[in-house]
């Protein structure tokens, strides 16, 4: 079927999932970027700040599944308008923490509330989405994540001039209720509720996600999703990818400065720069398995571009860590970063291909395992340096755990599908 040109609703829908996933890192990477303001002034450890940065990633793991299944119930308008106010109230509530345990329960609860934006992004490409453009529409939506997270180290430099660390959560957290308001008003759930579908895209949209399962959303089929051979390796491989991308969002600033002699702008620039090669893989990536899908078949399209990432992503990782100079181990850990997420469309978009319509619950599934990934990665981190006093010890840990999600990649195969009458 060729695309219909009467409208192109579901771009804008893709638009403001984009801006969502930007405001989600520009406020969850402030706290990596701000770390040495907030340790100074309330007097942390650098153990104290990993199990900070790691209590938000607890409650976004323990509350995904929980959330993710309410997206599959009541549907994503709601859902999602819900976690980016309660993120954003959080935010804010951060600048206004006075000690260890109030920043503490401050990041557990904005983890809490955040919880179950992915697996509801994904949620909402199953209904306006068609499965052959799902790879690259993945790919945009963590773009706009990498973009929050590669100009918020610039954007944060440049607002120290006028704000303290304080002032910048409350700045970043009002942003997100903006976002909320205009969601809860424009979108709609399916896109035959929506006036601005024309009938020739909505055909287009339907036609194109397949038929819709018939059984009731109330009964997940936890047996047959935890039998699924799919999903454990879809979790191991999430929780490898997740172990390594969270040393970008929080210890590699710190790094940078400490290990690598980086001062200023230049570590402002060089602690965004995994986040720009993010952005450019995201992208890619999204094409790459979407173009392999269509060339080679469903397995090979995603098997080759989520193998291929994880491949590169540990060659790069260790290789920044075995350089002497300070700009060209910056370069290559951007590149590890940038391999690391060239995964990313085609990870989710086979959470999108075996689902059926539990997109929320099954995406929500690997999201958790990756999220138990990241509330790990600091704290194993932090443990390693101060036994060792070697941080680049604890990177190449991060480069050998990639290789194991590489060979996952062997094994996953989208075509399995494990809803009822898939």
């Amino acid at each position: 079927m060729t695309q219909p040109a009467t409208s192109r609703v579901r771009f804008r829908v893709l638009g403001f999932c984009v801006a969502l996933a930007s405001i989600t890192y520009m406020d969850r990477i402030a706290i990596a970027n701000l770390a040495k303001f907030i340790t100074r002034d309330l007097s942390l450890t650098d153990t104290q700040m990993s199990y900070v940065f790691s209590a938000f990633t607890l409650a976004y793991g323990l509350f995904e599944i929980p959330t993710g299944w309410w997206g599959d119930r009541v549907g994503t308008r709601r859902v999602l308008m819900r976690i980016v106010s309660w993120w954003s109230a959080f935010t804010i509530a951060t600048a206004f923490v006075f000690s260890f345990p109030s920043l503490l329960i401050t990041r557990f609860l904005f983890g809490l509330g955040e919880a179950g934006a992915w697996p509801n992004a994904a949620k909402t490409f199953s209904k306006w989405i068609p499965v052959r453009e799902r790879g690259t529409a993945q790919g945009i939506f963590f773009m706009g994540a990498h973009f929050g997270a590669a100009y918020s180290p610039l954007l944060i430099q440049y607002l120290l001039h006028f704000l303290d660390w304080r002032g910048i959560f409350i700045a970043f957290g009002c942003v997100g209720f903006v976002w909320a308001g205009l969601w809860y008003w424009w979108f709609r759930d399916d896109p035959a509720d929506h006036p601005a579908v024309s009938a020739a895209e909505r055909a287009y949209i339907i036609e194109g996600r397949g038929a819709e399962p018939s059984h009731s959303l109330t009964n997940v089929p936890w047996g047959l999703i935890l039998r699924s051979r799919n999903v454990w390796l879809l979790c191991a491989m999430y929780f490898v990818q997740t172990y390594g991308f969270y040393f970008y969002l929080t210890w590699m600033p710190t790094y940078l400065e400490r290990v690598r002699g980086f001062e200023s702008t230049t570590l402002s620039l060089f602690a965004g720069a995994p986040m720009v090669a993010c952005m450019i893989a995201d992208v890619t990536g999204g094409v790459a398995t979407d173009a392999l899908t269509r060339r080679l078949g469903l397995r090979l399209g995603r098997a080759l571009t989520g193998g291929s990432s994880f491949l590169f992503a540990a060659i790069f990782t260790v290789g920044g860590t075995l350089v002497d100079d300070g700009t060209t181990a910056a370069l290559l850990l951007a590149g590890g970063a940038g391999w690391g997420a060239f995964c990313l469309g085609a990870a989710w978009g086979t959470c999108l291909d075996i689902a059926g319509e539990h997109v929320g619950v099954v995406s929500a599934v690997m999201n958790t395992a990756g999220q138990v990934g990241g509330f790990l990665s600091p704290i194993i981190l932090t443990l390693m340096v101060n036994q060792f006093g070697d941080w680049n010890v604890a990177i190449r840990l991060s480069g050998g755990l990639l290789l194991v999600g590489a060979i996952c990649w062997l094994f996953i195969d989208p075509r399995q599908k494990i809803a009822h009458n898939q």
